[in-house]
């Protein structure tokens, strides 16, 4: 772990959607971390030069002002210039601060400043997966949503079949052996090489969270017909997820379609600065 003197120099990046969220917010932060530190303020106005700020930044620390998605925005764009292992982020959460929060930093935009200002650095785990993509918290693969399933067969003389078919999947948690549930999936789950469930037993679910010892925890919801199933748990640093065409969300974005993807865990691969008294 790192501390920081007040004296550092920041690059303070303020999303241009905090901007339109809360300026109010985004106003009082700038002001504290100004009148903390030697601060450099940037207003990119897109992706692009979001990613030429934080690239100019020379030995300035990077601050984000911003919601989920700006913090990973910074995060991947570090990675993959591999240049995170050496760079310590901060971040005051504005707009969807569930993310930042979730990760130890604090809501409110005077305790975030504050914490940019005096904090300390943790070294945090990070899922990569095989496209280069990065997952800060927690990687969910949701269901497949009622209008994604297929089609009801018709039964030549039982139209009544359809209906009862639909009335019954809107209407969960009932379910009739035999009736295929609408939003499960047919997903392989391997942690380490090791299968936790196969494609011949549908879920509900699966979440994928990444930790600070090395290893990503697991859980596998499996589809219950009458009374819930037991998630299956299962710990380590290789994650595989094969199916058909399936989607994910990581941190704040959905991906895919894709038929496999693999994450590994990157241990203590990138540091965030978090108040000395977490």
């Amino acid at each position: 772990m790192a501390t920081f003197a007040t004296s550092d120099q920041l690059l303070v990046i303020i999303d241009p959607a905090a901007r339109q969220t809360d300026g109010e917010a985004v106003r009082i932060a700038k002001d504290v971390l100004s009148a903390g530190a030697a601060a450099k303020v940037c207003l990119p106005e897109g992706p692009e030069e979001f990613a030429r700020a934080l690239g100019r930044r020379g030995s300035r620390r990077p601050v984000v002002i911003g919601d989920g998605a700006a913090l990973v925005r910074a995060v991947t764009l570090l990675h993959r210039q591999r240049e995170l292992a050496g760079c310590a982020l901060s971040v005051v959460p504005v707009g969807d601060t569930a993310l930042a929060e979730s990760l130890g930093v604090p809501g409110g935009a005077v305790a975030a400043a504050r914490a940019v200002l005096d904090g300390i650095e943790h070294r945090l785990d990070l899922l990569v997966d095989d496209s280069d993509g990065v997952v800060l918290g927690r990687l969910g693969i949701p269901p497949v949503r009622a209008a994604d399933a297929e089609p009801v067969p018709a039964i030549p003389g039982r139209t009544w079949y359809r209906s009862l078919v639909r009335t019954l999947a809107a209407s969960r948690p009932v379910r009739l052996p035999g009736v295929p549930a609408p939003c499960a999936a047919r997903l392989r789950v391997e942690v380490d090489g090791q299968t936790v469930i196969g494609l011949d037993q549908p879920v509900e679910g699966v979440s994928v969270t990444a930790g600070t010892d090395g290893v990503a925890s697991v859980e596998v919801r499996p589809l219950s017909v009458g009374a819930e199933a037991t998630p299956l748990l299962a710990a380590g640093r290789t994650v595989t997820v094969t199916g058909a065409d399936f989607r994910y969300r990581a941190d704040t974005a959905v991906s895919g379609p894709v038929r496999r993807r693999t994450w590994r865990v990157a241990e203590g691969a990138w540091g965030l600065v978090l108040p000395a008294d977490r």
